[in-house]
């Protein structure tokens, strides 16, 4: 059979290669001058955003509530109540969700950057939303503790403002603002509903050798005394560009190459994701220079939240074991800002045991994210529509689940699954129990590491009182508005601003040229052997800088472990490797001891005190053990039920879940022999509680194994007669409903 196709020439190859030649450079030239305009597009909106009075990138509408700038000991934060968008509609019953941004560099707005975000999938599951933001500047003198009682006072409001509502308010704490939320949450527990920590470092000290190297910056810097000059240097202000350099220094690939190379490759469509992502990256905010340095000396080096050995200046302790809301903590294993170690670290720093978790009546919920990066914890689309939507849809769920540590385990909702108009989104969700082994597997603490970071704490105590003594005063006589005010331009992180924006006298001839080149742009053909050689090109740039910020971190690291390891200077600053106690272990407590036996003589003496509610909340628990963990269909079908009889509030349940959970674990036989006393004689409300005890356990397939026995132990014990104890038949004297079949 004969070839059909035709040879090419080398002359028409020769030309298609020429041809190609030209439209590459000619749209590597037209892409140059457009990614200028951008950048240029990019400086003016810094400088916009910077005019405003109140700036935020919310993508939401909202209508200020309190303005903290006018209290007694004013802050430069405000409450904001956020409008529902058209087609959203909430329902004053649920309970309100306060979304609390990081003040860490940044300015506000990132919890509700676009539609799918924090705030935007709590308004979609019918919660109203409030919104904690800040101003670009401090008011003078303001403390971290001003900032604490400012908060108290929003959520005083705003559980004012929703009487109705089914429960105390959800609290989502971003990044810097989670520790801030645990902090207040620890001396103001009475306000809060279950609390989100995101991406929230607690546990400074913690990590991995080898992966997060920014936990030796203050050791390889000699201590905090850097924090203190860099105030002073801004005239008492500490410029939050320069924690933004930070971040971005972690990934100088990206900051020195990549996402500048991504608009400049993609002009044409990249550009507006740019300028929205930049707007929020770009809108520094400073802090007092008493804020940072209580920050970097109280956390970052010295690490006193994790073990409750800070006290406010009103001489209460921090104890994070006194939250008595549930803690999610969510974190992610591709976040080299806050590692899951310094997320969970804090768990089994604070507790000896998991029967202390249950001792403290807490509730912790921790969720690992497998890949994504720190921002993306609160930006990102795909897990505001999973985590947060999950978190959402079930958080009074996480709020009535019994004592104890669980993970949140999410699994994509399937064809087949059983029930699935029980499951609300994309997602089913259980909460499976989990010990403080699990934490430790994940944060894996070392003796040696915590002797490391004790001298690194002590050696910063005597490098800050040096410069404070010999430096600060020469230092602060010398600084003024202005100089800070040129400090703040020369930095590597505000500059890029001013050199492109319009006050560059030469940028109005860019805006020109990108004019005339959007008229007659001509782009290369996605085939063009020269774009994929610019890829492969682009692509040897980012391995090369990965390759030395890798050198640059194991250097850095094997530094940190010279200097901070050596035995002289560890004795040098009063520590040895024998020390048992480097920093407070806050579990033992004798007051806590005293309160724990005090609640257990309690449950004990009322055992056998209650009715069939009690007795069907003891029964569900009791089968609910023998399983891996609580599923939202579970919770979903006994939500209905409280709705349909109306007879049971969410903070009654939840005080019910946790007398009858702790009575379990005291006493199981005991517990379990007394149900028969506490049911009504009549069988047909026996039956009617145990018809109710069979839907819920089944709502996520007929119970097998352990649980199929437990639940024939219990419909043995429905059907036996028992005598009903005095108590019970008094309550009936006083409350009639109770005989008329009370159901959960």
């Amino acid at each position: 059979m004969k070839d059909s196709s035709k040879s090419v020439s080398p002359w028409e190859e020769m030309f298609t290669f020429a041809q190609q030649n030209v439209d590459y450079w000619v749209d590597s030239w037209q892409r140059t001058v457009l990614f200028w305009d951008v950048l240029r597009q990019r400086g003016n909106q810094y400088y916009r955003h910077r005019a405003m009075s109140e700036p935020h990138v919310l993508h939401f509408e909202g209508e200020g509530v309190l303005d903290a700038r006018t209290f007694e000991r004013p802050v430069n934060y405000g409450l904001m109540w956020i409008k529902p968008q058209e087609g959203v509609v909430t329902d004053p019953r649920k309970r309100p969700f306060v979304v609390i941004d990081p003040r860490a560099g940044h300015g506000p707005g990132i919890g509700g950057f676009k539609v799918d975000s924090e705030i935007g999938v709590a308004m979609s599951t019918g919660h109203p939303c409030y919104f904690i933001g800040f101003t670009p500047d401090p008011m003078p003198e303001q403390t971290i503790e001003d900032i604490m009682r400012a908060e108290a006072v929003f959520l005083e409001k705003v559980i004012e403002l929703h009487p109705e509502a089914n429960g105390k308010p959800c609290v989502i704490g971003n990044c810097q603002a989670g520790w801030a939320v645990a902090m207040l949450a620890a001396t103001r527990p009475e306000l809060f509903g279950p609390i989100i920590l995101a991406g929230s470092p607690i546990s400074y000290w913690a990590g991995m050798e080898g992966k997060n190297p920014m936990r030796y910056g203050a050791g390889l810097l000699g201590g905090s005394w850097l924090t203190a000059l860099t105030s002073d240097l801004g005239n008492g202000k500490f410029d939050g560009a320069y924690l933004v350099g930070n971040f971005e220094n972690l990934n100088p690939a990206n900051t020195f190459w990549a996402k500048n190379y991504n608009v400049w490759a993609q002009v044409d469509t990249e550009a507006k994701r740019f300028l929205e992502f930049e707007n929020w990256w770009g809108g520094h905010v400073n802090l007092n220079a008493e804020e940072m340095q209580w920050t970097v000396d109280q956390l970052f080096v010295g690490n006193r939240l994790a073990t409750a050995e800070i006290i406010t200046s009103e001489g209460v302790r921090i104890n994070l074991r006194n939250i008595r809301s549930p803690i999610v903590c969510f974190c992610s294993k591709g976040d080299n800002i806050t590692p899951q170690q310094q997320a969970l670290g804090w768990i089994v720093d604070m507790y000896e045991n998991d029967n202390d978790i249950r001792a403290c009546d807490q509730t912790i919920v921790y969720a690992i994210h497998e890949s994504i990066g720190h921002l993306g914890i609160f930006v990102s689309g795909s897990v505001a529509r999973k985590e947060h939507e999950e978190f959402a849809s079930n958080i009074d769920l996480i709020d009535v689940l019994p004592p104890g540590l669980y993970e949140a385990v999410m699994i994509p909702k399937a064809d087949d699954c059983v029930h699935p108009d029980l499951v609300s989104g994309d997602w089913i969700t259980r909460f499976e129990p989990r010990t403080l082994d699990d934490i430790r597997a994940i944060v894996q603490p070392k003796p040696e590491n915590e002797l490391r970071f004790a001298t690194v704490r002590r050696v910063s105590e005597t490098g800050l009182g040096l410069y404070r003594t010999f430096l600060q005063p020469f230092v602060q006589a010398f600084a003024n508005e202005k100089s800070a005010e040129w400090l703040h331009k020369l930095n590597p992180s505000v500059l890029p601003y001013e050199l492109f924006s319009d006050r560059n006298p030469f940028a109005q001839q860019i805006a020109q040229l990108a004019e005339q080149v959007r008229k007659s742009r001509h782009p290369s053909s996605p085939d063009n052997p020269l774009l994929q050689t610019q890829g492969i090109v682009s692509d040897g740039i980012i391995a090369s800088l990965d390759g030395w910020r890798d050198l640059r971190d194991r250097s850095l690291e094997q530094l940190f472990l010279g200097i901070y390891g050596t035995p002289l200077l560890q004795a040098l600053a009063g520590l040895r490797a024998s020390d048992e106690n480097l920093r407070r272990r806050p579990g033992v407590e004798p007051e806590r001891v005293e309160f724990v036996r005090a609640t257990i003589n309690e449950l004990k003496s009322n055992m056998s005190n209650g009715g069939i509610r009690e007795a069907s909340i003891r029964s569900l628990i009791y089968i609910g053990m023998a399983d891996s963990g609580v599923d939202e269909r579970n919770f979903e079908v006994l939500r209905q039920l409280r709705i349909e009889h109306n007879d049971m509030t969410l903070e009654e349940l939840k005080r019910l879940v946790r007398e009858q959970y702790f009575t379990l674990l005291l006493e199981r036989d005991m517990a379990l022999e007394t149900i028969p006393g506490m049911l009504p004689a009549d069988a047909d409300e026996r039956a009617s509680a145990l018809d109710v005890i069979k839907r819920i356990v089944s709502a996520d397939g007929e119970p097998i194994g352990e649980g199929a026995e437990r639940m024939s132990q219990i419909e043995k014990l429905f059907g036996t007669i028992g005598p009903v104890n005095e108590s019970l038949q008094k309550r009936r004297v006083r409350n009639p409903k109770l005989t008329g079949g009370e159901q959960i």
